[in-house]
């Protein structure tokens, strides 16, 4: 499973993170990106409530 972020749509709430620190993280620039490429099995609940939770829905599980 992997999850992306679109940097151009994320408002930087800082929400998915706080959710799901294993998979996001904030830049310098105040925006949501993913630190890994393959999504652990033991966060993928984590991961999905953290897309779920993006109020401008952001993240795309793929």
């Amino acid at each position: 499973m992997k999850a992306v972020v679109d940097q151009d749509t994320c408002i930087g709430c800082g929400l998915c993170p706080d959710v799901c620190p294993e998979v996001f993280a904030m830049d310098d620039n105040e925006k949501a990106y993913t630190k890994i490429e393959e999504v652990p099995t033991n966060v993928e609940s984590k991961c999905r409530e953290a897309a779920q939770s993006c109020p401008v829905e952001a993240i795309t599980i793929e």
